[in-house]
């Protein structure tokens, strides 16, 4: 690829997409809310038979890259299809388990689907740690195998869980890749961000084909169309930025994807609430949980003031 997805990339990202939307995957989400994660992770081991996984685990621990070009493009689908789990702290651990003992023991699993990983940062919250089988604690002393979590904490999205993790563990390595996993927890944030967008849009049109008012589909009436318009050119600008960003690997240029992504779903989001009514906030609708993953992935790895920083200071601010 060079800026665009060349024929290859296409029909990995098609049979992606084609896989997810025929496992209904909003079940998934609601049974996943629910402490349910059974179904999740049989989807797991789906998404890692297609190699997503792989994409970010070295060919000499079984895995097919570092490809972060191919993984942003399979983010987008896992964003689209609103899949759950800790998929962008998975392929970040696989960034951070660069010592030679700690790739061995677990690159290989993680390439396979077999667990899942969680990481924490400077004492944060671990996403879905009561499900994550590798917990991973990262500060400026190091890479940390944390021995456990501590209590669940509920997020705007249901379907993602925080947790602390529990102090100590296994120093794995002294001197972790952190700018380069950094990188790949924004680039594949923003990556979900923008196929989380791009699903919204898609309902939200459909839906103004159906609701009528006056006799005629509310699609039809020009502040309808400009709004859904406004948000379709905020998505469509920040794809090639997204796709740039995966090519040069650079903080300033993931960062502003990532800024520039989580804001075009954000806004995505609000014109999608506002043009499906009253219905848009039942919790009971599948659009909330498009609405609230869009609301999460803003904040995660990076707010909007840090990236915005990042980008100003040409990467420097890291």
């Amino acid at each position: 690829m060079r800026l665009l997805p060349d024929a290859g990339q296409r029909d990995f990202a098609a049979s992606l997409n084609a896989m997810l939307s025929a496992a209904g995957t909003p079940s998934v989400v609601r049974d996943w809310s629910r402490g349910d994660h059974a179904g999740g992770r049989a989807l797991w081991g789906r998404i890692a038979d297609a190699g997503v996984f792989a994409l970010a685990v070295p060919e000499a621990y079984g895995g097919l890259g570092p490809r972060p070009a191919d993984l942003t493009l399979a983010f987008v689908e896992l964003g689209r299809h609103a899949v759950p789990g800790p998929l962008v702290e998975t392929v970040t651990a696989a960034a951070l388990l660069t010592a030679p003992d700690a790739a061995r023991r677990m690159l290989p699993a993680l390439a396979a689907g077999e667990t899942m990983a969680t990481v924490a940062r400077d004492g944060g919250y671990a996403l879905d740690g009561q499900v994550a089988d590798v917990h991973l604690s990262l500060s400026s002393e190091g890479l940390y195998l944390a021995p456990g979590h501590g209590p669940v904490r509920p997020s705007l999205d249901p379907a993602r869980r925080l947790t602390r993790l529990a102090p100590g563990g296994e120093l794995l390595t002294a001197h972790p890749p952190v700018t380069a996993a950094l990188l790949v927890a924004r680039l594949t944030t923003a990556a979900q961000a923008l196929g989380v967008g791009l699903a919204l849009l898609d309902r939200t049109v459909s839906h103004v084909k159906e609701r009528t008012q006056f006799g005629v589909p509310i699609g039809s009436f020009q502040a309808v169309k400009h709004r859904l318009a406004d948000a379709r050119i905020a998505l469509e600008f920040a794809r090639p930025l997204l796709l740039g960003a995966a090519l040069t690997m650079t903080a300033q240029d993931v960062a502003a994807a990532k800024v520039t992504a989580c804001e075009a779903a954000y806004r995505t989001a609000r014109t999608a609430l506002q043009l499906h009514g009253a219905i848009g906030y039942t919790a009971e609708y599948d659009l909330s949980l498009w609405l609230t993953r869009a609301r999460a992935l803003r904040t995660a790895w990076g707010g909007p003031d840090e990236c915005r920083a990042t980008v100003l200071s040409g990467g420097r601010r890291w």
